[in-house]
């Protein structure tokens, strides 16, 4: 399975964005896609996740201002947000899975896009 995603770019505080993640190749296979993200110097942090049938789990500090969405036919999974702030600044992935097991942890996912860079400027 490859993944591209694509969307990322500078934005000011307040504003919003979405992000989109294509998938190709054994998708059949997928059962899970999520979204993380990496600042400098950290651990790669779980964003959220959406299952095959479109249950979507975000972190507690995203709901509200995240929201995951998936178009299985397409093979396409979007990642929308809103009210950004400075701390979302970040390099943002997609992954897919072939598990719908610990999906919160990156070591869960066999496939990775190449990351988009969000930027928020206060």
């Amino acid at each position: 399975v490859q993944l591209q995603a694509s969307g990322g770019g500078s934005v000011q505080v307040g504003d919003s964005l979405r992000l989109a993640c294509s998938a190709s190749g054994r998708t059949f296979s997928v059962e899970t896609m999520g979204w993380f993200r990496r600042t400098p110097g950290k651990e790669r942090e779980f964003v959220g996740v959406i299952s095959r049938a479109g249950a979507t789990y975000l972190p507690v500090s995203l709901k509200g201002r995240f929201t995951i969405s998936r178009d299985t036919a397409k093979n396409t999974l979007s990642l929308q947000m809103k009210n950004l702030r400075p701390e979302d600044t970040a390099v943002y992935y997609c992954a897919a899975s072939s598990s719908s097991h610990n999906v919160a942890q990156s070591s869960s996912y066999d496939y990775w896009g190449q990351g988009t860079l969000v930027t928020v400027s206060s």
